[in-house]
């Protein structure tokens, strides 16, 4: 469990790095949000390929049946590349309009914690006063965060701020989209499908919004920067936490994940010179506890399916 726990706690380190990449890449670049999130998609497609080819062998070697898939069983697919297309574009814009740290911070904590609330009324989990509580706490984070950015910034960056708590619901939306759909598909399967249709609705938007321009301002160590994010933190990140998820119990694994924005913010204030200050250090860890604690509190509503 110590090697699944690590891992896991790998991937969370090598996510991180996205936004503070793709921040030193909006700011040396006109490459916009999300360009950056369709480019991240094509770069992993391949290697998702791959997976998905290796894993459909594995199963034939073991005489299992291979998925076959119907429009109903295809739908909650679409449906989470939608999500995933949404959230890459949401995510990045914030990043672009806010701080790598206080983007991550608000889209990834507040995230689990919605998941908690919205799984209620949608998938009939009752939450309990400890997750409404996590609730008031994750609130009270984000404003401390807020508070935060603009006596940094010297003023409020709300538009980046909204945008993260778009990504926020987005993602939650993608959570309890998964969580609800099961379909049986193998893991490398349902991520190659999930991918490959965010980038086709990636795709025609950023033909439209004119985001192909922006390539022409990219250097060769910019397309390195955009190459990392494809491979390192989308390929090598999402193997690593499948891979530490086989062997982690679910509620330690969501709980590791919440390195993710603290990791972000500390690479943030090293690299990118973004400065939390003292409230803000006291909003992420208010938010993280809130993470933690909505993250018991729904695995324990949850109905066991073992």
């Amino acid at each position: 469990m110590i090697r699944g726990a690590l891992l896991i706690a790998l991937a969370a380190l090598l996510w991180a790095t996205t936004g503070i990449v793709a921040k030193f890449l909006f700011t040396g670049s006109e490459l916009q949000a999300v360009t950056l999130g369709f480019l991240r998609l094509v770069v992993a497609l391949p290697f998702f390929f791959a997976l998905m080819r290796r894993e459909q062998r594995a199963l034939a070697h073991r005489s299992t049946p291979l998925p076959t898939f119907t429009r109903k069983s295809l739908m909650p697919l679409v449906a989470l590349g939608f999500f995933q297309a949404v959230y890459q574009g949401s995510y990045l814009l914030a990043v672009d309009m806010t701080g790598a740290g206080i983007a991550t911070l608000i889209a990834l904590c507040l995230s689990p914690v919605l998941v908690a609330i919205l799984a209620a009324p949608l998938l009939g989990e009752k939450p309990g006063l400890v997750t409404i509580l996590a609730l008031a706490a994750a609130i009270a984070g984000t404003a401390m965060l807020v508070i935060s950015d603009m006596d940094s910034a010297g003023r409020l960056r709300l538009g980046g701020i909204l945008v993260a708590v778009l990504a926020a619901f987005v993602y939650a939306g993608f959570t309890l989209t998964s969580r609800h759909t099961s379909t049986g598909t193998p893991v490398f399967t349902t991520a190659f499908i999930c991918f490959f249709t965010a980038a086709l609705i990636l795709l025609p938007v950023v033909a439209f919004s004119g985001g192909f321009a922006g390539l022409d301002s990219l250097g060769p160590g910019q397309w390195l920067m955009v190459a990392y994010i494809g491979v390192v933190p989308t390929c090598l990140g999402y193997v690593s936490f499948f891979t530490g998820m086989k062997t982690t119990p679910a509620t330690l694994s969501s709980i590791i994940v919440t390195l993710e924005p603290l990791f972000v913010a500390l690479l943030a204030w090293v690299l990118l010179g973004e400065r939390l200050g003292v409230i803000g250090i006291t909003g992420a860890l208010v938010l993280t506890a809130a993470v933690i604690i909505a993250s018991k509190s729904s695995a324990g509503n949850r109905p066991d399916t073992a």
